[in-house]
């Protein structure tokens, strides 16, 4: 069965509204972290929220997502066969005091220390050993707990791990195919696309991201593609070129812009904005001739899920649920998994 993820911050689990949790099959709670090396996570008041959801749609598996842009302590937690038990004994009393269904790992540059946190020579094979031991460890306390991790959309994340080793682990693999261009770039661009556009000099794609990780070893059934609710933004375009904006440097990287409902709100068809369709890349973006947002809607969102079918990939995974507060996003997915 295909699957709808949802990524919730612990903070707005009090927020998912019946109909909302319906439309999902598993929520990862953001986040937990690393403290000392073992997964620390404060939860507040997500135990009662949790039970509210589950009356709500008893079906619904919830799991809490360790790590996220930033996190450190994978490396250390992970470095050796005593640090990796500690880590995933740790995690499994989060999953006890809490009742969760699993826990989803968000450690995103192992190799590496890109985005300043610790990394080693030693992480492509740590990082299996540790989601091994995290596998052992929640296997051991129960049959069918859930253990995933999100990947970043790119070559760079297979080339440091050994997917094939992982894919075998993991119950599925998410594909953070999103942020593919914004962050370090003051070229503007799809920062989601579906297919490589020649606007876009960045080449990173959901069917690139797609090829990589099975060419890697994974199963495509394991494999989740991610979604954006939310955009990225470039300012002071310097001109408008053949294409509308797209591909033309900018004063400013591609930071993150206004979430889909801002969106809806303020800058669809507002002070100048026009939404246009790039039919190579299969996505949306609005240029008002010195800002350009990419972002993703339904009629992008629905060519993506057209795609995930037809290449057999096992669901959808978005983030994050905040960003769409009228639902118009979640319960088009949901619409489009049940056709």
């Amino acid at each position: 069965m295909k699957k709808v993820i949802g990524y919730v911050n612990t903070n707005d689990l009090a927020n998912v509204t019946e109909e909302d949790a319906r439309c999902m099959d598993v929520i990862n709670i953001a986040f937990g972290g690393i403290c000392e090396g073992s997964a620390v996570w404060n939860a507040g008041t997500a135990a009662l929220n949790m039970e509210r959801i589950r009356k709500f749609h008893p079906g619904i598996r919830i799991v809490l997502s360790v790590g996220g842009w930033g996190a450190d302590g994978f490396s250390e937690a992970a470095a050796t066969k005593e640090s990796r038990k500690k880590f995933a004994e740790s995690a499994l009393e989060l999953v006890k005091t809490y009742g969760l269904d699993g826990i989803d790992i968000d450690w995103e540059y192992p190799g590496t220390s890109l985005a300043g946190i610790a990394s080693s020579t030693n992480d492509r094979e740590n990082y299996t050993l540790f989601l091994q031991e995290l596998r052992s460890t929640l296997d051991g306390y129960r049959e069918g707990m859930l253990v995933t991790a999100a990947v970043g959309g790119d070559a760079y994340f297979a080339k440091l791990t050994d997917m094939a080793a992982v894919g075998q682990i993991l119950d599925y693999v998410q594909l953070m195919t999103y942020d593919l261009q914004g962050g370090f770039q003051k070229v503007t661009g799809h920062h989601a696309a579906l297919y490589h556009s020649g606007a876009n000099l960045i080449d990173a794609c959901v069917d690139k991201a797609v090829r990589v990780f099975s060419d890697a070893g994974v199963p495509k059934e394991k494999l989740i593609l991610g979604v954006p609710f939310y955009s990225r933004q470039w300012d002071g375009v310097k001109g408008e070129g053949c294409r509308h904006g797209l591909g033309m440097e900018a004063e400013t990287i591609g930071a993150y812009g206004g979430d889909y409902g801002e969106l809806k709100e303020n800058w669809i068809g507002c002070n100048g904005f026009v939404r246009y369709w790039d039919d190579e890349a299969k996505v949306p973006y609005l240029f008002n001739g010195s800002t350009l947002i990419s972002y993703d809607d339904t009629e992008s969102i629905g060519i993506k899920m057209d795609y995930m079918k037809k290449q057999g990939l096992g669901g959808v995974m978005f983030w994050e649920y905040k960003c769409d507060p009228s639902g118009e996003l979640l319960h088009y997915i949901k619409q489009k998994m049940d056709e």
